[in-house]
């Protein structure tokens, strides 16, 4: 499916003459022009949207990786106090 050429261009165009009048094509035009303009405001929010959400995601997984690193555990702090105890007891 290519896209359209000179030929098929100007027989949409005569039947559509045909169909729709001289009067209503430019008011068609007109329509269809503001759809299309709405669809691409649309689908541009819309990537605009997914994009913020999978930054986010990111965002809050390198947060949780950071306060997964950042966290102490408590086997941590009874060795840090144990080997305090110790270096005071040997002074």
């Amino acid at each position: 499916m290519g896209s359209l050429g000179y030929q098929e261009i100007i027989i949409i165009f005569v039947l559509a003459l045909i169909i729709f009048g001289p009067r209503k094509l430019p008011e068609l035009g007109k329509t269809i022009g503001k759809g299309l303009a709405e669809f691409k405001k649309a689908s541009n929010e819309l990537k605009q949207t997914w994009e913020d959400e999978v930054k986010l995601d990111k965002e809050k997984e390198a947060l949780s990786d950071i306060v997964k690193e950042s966290t102490i555990q408590p086997s941590e702090i009874l060795n840090d106090s144990s080997s305090s105890a110790e270096s005071k007891d040997t002074q």
